[in-house]
């Protein structure tokens, strides 16, 4: 360091030593003077100069050189033989989010450096789940994620939240599904009061054998973790039991990791409708937006009594405008763009958290929060597990899942389904196979069709049949049984003559230009012809559109990450 006060190098903030190289246009990392040296140039002493001429030690000058003409710079490594292109920070190009107790995990993404990631990496605790979740990241499939907040006490002044001496239980729960396109996204919150059975489970000790905790009938969801020894792995076969989706990994935090990270990115904005002043949370706001960061961050998302009916309910809705918030945050160019702000993020993040063993590495961290970014804010839905009041209980102090409302929802996550409208990340279809739907269409109960099963499941085909005929109009229609082969996509044979009856059929069960096969028809026992429905393994129900489209249930709560929502 230079002598003007700017003190030891040992008291450098990380993000100083991050520069930018002007060669790559990237932010490189420039060690210490102990540490391997970095590819980019360090300052040059200061002092006067004289024109024309070139200083070495004191007292002696250099003659002043002979102009001649500049050559061409040698390739930058990794670049050879191409010219340096003007390109962006790769530290824009990060975004992991996430909410334990409403904390989030912000992962810098090629700011650098194979000894500085693998520091992060020595930050990130792990625990192995074993067959509860997957084996590794796929970045080309769906993927879902568990985030759990627990209710542990770590740091200092976090003696007013939580249990005391809790082991920490799965105090707040978000099921995060990032579509396969990524197009889209849902957050899925599972109130910790929910009745559920609890699998038995098991879990690696210590000394890495493995012992089977027992299951729990009719108990509260947040027993799924700390209780008998119960790790995450737990908590994720309760999601799987409850719902039907397969959690494939975890992240979890603590309360201390709200107030951590929030203080990184310099607070979160959050509007309230009228003033706040709980003396159990210690939270008070005014009316109106404020940037809340650190304790009174994670005030705002702990607090009970200072909203709605003062119910975990309630609770629930304000931490899931307060991440939708945190993520615009995130995408803003005054974070993305301060390498100061990434580097503490990053410290802060892989400080928080614990993830499973599959995900523990900052690469696949990386990864990850690379294919999140990819989700428009606009497309990514926060709603609840539709729930229902305890009737076992005369004072209400638990829920059940909504049988009416609840197996739509996980149905509808299970099958990749958005429950935003989104513009679908698939190629155009051609001119002609488009031109499959355009033109005059017959009434229902002209089309005549015969129904196949090609690799549904058993019993779609009349399934189908009978919504065909009840509910749609269809009159003259039959089931065929079986088809000859399984086919991985639901398809319409028709001839020619018959093309206003396809495109009928087609905006009834929402079948694209591609799925409608211009060929021969067959002819039925009544000797008339009939176009051929076969269910491919696509099919997802009878009267679920093949196009992706489904109506979806009345929610209780919903809300998307782009809305600016004030707590009430």
């Amino acid at each position: 360091m230079d002598a003007q006060g700017r003190g030891r190098a040992d008291d450098v903030d990380p993000a100083d030593q991050w520069v930018l190289n002007p060669r790559t246009g990237e932010y490189e990392l420039r060690l210490s003077p102990s540490s391997p040296e970095s590819s980019v140039p360090g300052p040059r002493t200061a002092g006067p100069r004289t024109p024309g001429r070139r200083t070495t030690a004191p007292g002696r000058e250099v003659p002043p050189q002979r102009r001649r003409r500049a050559e061409p710079e040698a390739p930058v490594p990794g670049r050879r033989g191409r010219r340096p292109e003007k390109k962006k920070s790769r530290g824009k190009r990060v975004l992991l989010w996430t909410g334990g107790s409403m904390a989030f995990v912000v992962l810098v993404a090629g700011v650098g450096g194979y000894v500085y990631l693998k520091h992060l990496e020595g930050n990130v605790s792990t625990t192995d789940v074993g067959t509860a979740g997957s084996s590794s990241f796929k970045k080309d499939e769906a993927f879902n994620i568990l985030i759990i907040g627990t209710d542990k006490r770590t740091g200092e002044g976090n003696e007013g939240y939580g249990d005391k001496g809790s082991v920490g239980h799965a105090d707040t729960n978000i099921l995060l599904h990032v579509s396969k396109d990524r197009s889209n996204a849902t957050a899925l919150s599972i109130p910790r009061d929910l009745i559920v059975d609890i699998p038995d489970c098991e879990t690696t000790q210590e000394d890495g054998t493995k012992k089977v905790v027992p299951g729990s009938s009719g108990v509260r969801f947040n027993q799924s973790l700390g209780d008998l020894g119960r790790d995450a792995g737990c908590t994720m076969r309760t999601v799987k039991a409850v719902t039907g989706i397969q959690p494939h990994h975890f992240m979890m935090a603590d309360f201390n990791a709200v107030k951590t990270l929030t203080t990184a990115v310099d607070g979160v904005d959050v509007c309230v409708e009228h003033a706040v002043d709980d003396p159990k949370s210690h939270l008070k706001l005014p009316a109106g937006e404020s940037t809340v960061e650190g304790e009174q961050a994670l005030a705002f998302v702990r607090t009970r009594h200072a909203f709605g009916n003062e119910g975990d309910l309630d609770r629930i809705k304000v931490q899931q405008q307060f991440l939708g918030s945190l993520m615009r945050k995130m995408s803003s160019s005054d974070t993305l763009t301060s390498p100061t702000k990434l580097v503490k993020l990053a410290e802060a993040a892989t400080k928080a958290l614990t993830v499973d063993s599959a995900i523990g590495k900052v690469g696949t961290l990386k990864d990850m929060a690379l294919e999140l970014k990819k989700v428009p804010t606009k497309n990514i839905t926060f709603t609840t597990v539709p729930v229902i009041d305890n009737p076992a209980e005369k004072v209400k102090a638990t829920v059940v899942v909504n049988e009416a409302k609840g197996p739509q929802v996980f149905d509808m996550i299970k099958n990749d389904i958005s429950f935003t409208e989104v513009e679908q990340k698939q190629k155009k279809e051609k001119a002609a196979v488009a031109a499959r739907l355009k033109g005059e269409k017959s009434e229902p109960g002209e089309v005549r069709v015969r129904v196949m099963n090609g690799g549904a499941p058993a019993g779609s085909a009349q399934q189908e049949l009978a919504y065909l005929q009840t509910q749609a109009g269809v009159s003259k229609s039959e089931n065929a049984g079986n088809a000859p082969a399984d086919l991985a996509k639901t398809t319409l044979e028709y001839a020619p003559d018959q093309a206003d009856q396809a495109r009928a059929l087609a905006e009834i069960l929402g079948l694209t230009g591609a799925a409608m096969k211009p060929g021969k028809s067959v002819t039925n026992a009544q000797g008339l012809p009939t176009m051929t429905l076969t269910l491919g393994k696509d099919f997802k129900g009878a009267g679920v559109k093949l196009d992706g489209s489904v109506k979806k249930p009345d929610l209780d709560t919903e809300s998307t990450a782009d809305q600016k929502l004030c707590a009430s």
